[in-house]
């Protein structure tokens, strides 16, 4: 830390501030204790600065827990982060075999956690962060704007209200709160409010009693077309043929084509390639109708109380009981608003990453690695990473995240040459993350693709990549 040898006065005698024991710096705030946000904390320790999380759950990963019945069809090889491993290992964590697909739970419990146990009381829980600023700056004043600290302000577990001051802060709180809504315009559709009861924006978990008596002898409405719907999708069917009366409708805005339901048995990740076969043979054998080119404009009762689903151009679908909107996430901005953050207009994603992950111009495979220079905002020292980085963009993965906030921990340590390398390559067109089908990792081994092995991964590699994706 810095002292500056102005003379002072104690019982008397001049001194300078030298003389006084130094003030303990300021930590790095970290909003979110996820899979980035705690790669982050690992990160910074490693370059010698001191990390604080702020977790608005009870427990590390907590986004991560609420989809704990899904299985990814990423592998453990690719949700692991080698620094974050580092801390582990003394305490004894064994790494999960790499080529196995771990569920959310398994996620959760058997890294996540250790994790965020390892790092000890630098993880704080139940602390909801409200704001973030400068130290007596909103976000119009300039004048010495740079030289004051972060004010971070939190409410914790007892209700009440305190401020945090620290040197940066690397906000990777997700998106997982923020779902988007069935209205085809971005907002809520008409009547979608009202028919809250009967609205989730969640991946159902079928063997939970509760939900499976939900959907049991129900007409259920599934509205998206991502990884979350083929897996919503393919649940349902399988309920439908043990439950009798229950259907699925499955609501997508545009036709039904070739890439409609991914890539397939050419897939590079297999067991996301089997997701899509999955719901692909949902529909051809009719356990799943769909409903192409329908945009929802509103939500009303019919009635005997189900809902029916109204589109722009005024064409009504026939009642179902229930409506499961699963339509991707947005950023909430709320949370940096007296920041100076340079968000691109369309997908509230840093400007200069912005272009890099466009889905109007990029797919799996062209999205480069990317660090500390596309995530900068003209608040210096002030980050957004991980899911939340991405804005609107729907793809993203956990690897991608954790050179981000590597390249984050170099360049705030000063490290500006780490910062701009590239320590990430993976095989052309990447491995990405999302929820999967498979209960046992087995299923997906007979399925040819440059991802299905971890061997295709490499950490630690020089520039000359050729580009990861996100799916």
């Amino acid at each position: 830390m810095r002292h500056i040898d102005e003379c002072r006065i104690r019982n008397g005698v001049p001194v300078t501030t030298t003389d006084f024991p130094a003030a303990p710096p300021l930590p790095v705030v970290v909003i979110g204790a996820g899979p980035v946000g705690l790669a982050a904390a690992a990160h910074l320790l490693a370059r010698g600065l001191e990390p604080l999380v702020l977790e608005a759950g009870p427990h590390a990963g907590t986004a991560v827990r609420a989809w704990a019945h899904v299985r990814l069809f990423s592998t453990w090889a690719e949700l692991t982060d080698p620094a974050a491993e580092k801390i582990l290992a003394p305490n004894g964590w064994v790494r999960p075999d790499g080529a196995t697909y771990p569920t959310g739970g398994d996620w959760a419990a058997k890294y996540l956690q250790p994790l965020a146990d390892a790092l000890g009381d630098r993880v704080r829980y139940d602390v909801k962060v409200t704001g973030v600023s400068r130290a007596g700056r909103d976000r119009v004043v300039d004048a010495d704007r740079g030289a004051q600290p972060f004010t971070v302000h939190i409410t914790t577990p007892d209700g009440a209200q305190q401020r945090i001051l620290g040197a940066a802060v690397i906000d990777a709180s997700g998106t997982w709160s923020n779902p988007n809504p069935l209205g085809a315009d971005g907002l809520p559709a008409l009547g979608e409010r009202a028919a809250a009861d009967h609205v989730s924006y969640r991946v159902p978990d079928l063997k939970d009693p509760a939900q499976r008596s939900r959907y049991a002898g129900r007409r259920t409405a599934v509205v998206g077309s991502g990884a979350s719907a083929f897996t919503a999708l393919a649940a349902l069917a399988g309920l439908g043929a043990e439950e009798p009366d229950t259907s699925v409708q499955w609501i997508l805005r545009r036709g039904i084509g070739g890439a409609t339901f991914g890539g397939g048995t050419a897939d590079q990740l297999p067991a996301r390639g089997a997701l899509g076969l999955a719901a692909k043979a949902a529909v051809a054998d009719g356990r799943v109708e769909a409903v192409t080119g329908l945009r929802i404009a509103a939500v009303e009762p019919a009635a005997d109380g189900r809902l029916v689903l109204v589109s722009e151009d005024g064409r009504r679908l026939d009642p179902v009981d229930e409506l499961i909107c699963l339509t991707g996430f947005r950023p909430d901005p709320a949370l940096l608003g007296e920041l100076r953050l340079a968000l691109d207009e369309r997908l509230q994603a840093p400007t200069a990453l912005a272009p890099l992950i466009d889905p109007n111009q990029h797919s799996c495979g062209t999205v480069y690695p990317h660090g500390a220079s596309e995530l900068s905002h003209p608040e210096k020292d002030a980050f957004v990473v991980g899911m939340k980085s991405y804005g609107r963009a729907p793809t993203f993965l956990a690897l991608t995240g954790y050179e981000q906030v590597r390249s984050i921990a170099a360049a705030l340590a000063g490290d500006h040459e780490a910062a701009e390398r590239v320590e990430l390559t993976l095989p052309q067109t990447g491995v990405c993350g999302g929820s999967g089908l498979f209960d046992q990792p087995e299923a997906a081994e007979d399925t040819a693709g440059c991802c299905s092995s971890p061997d295709t991964l490499k950490i630690g590699a020089r520039p000359g990549s050729t580009g990861s994706g996100g799916c």
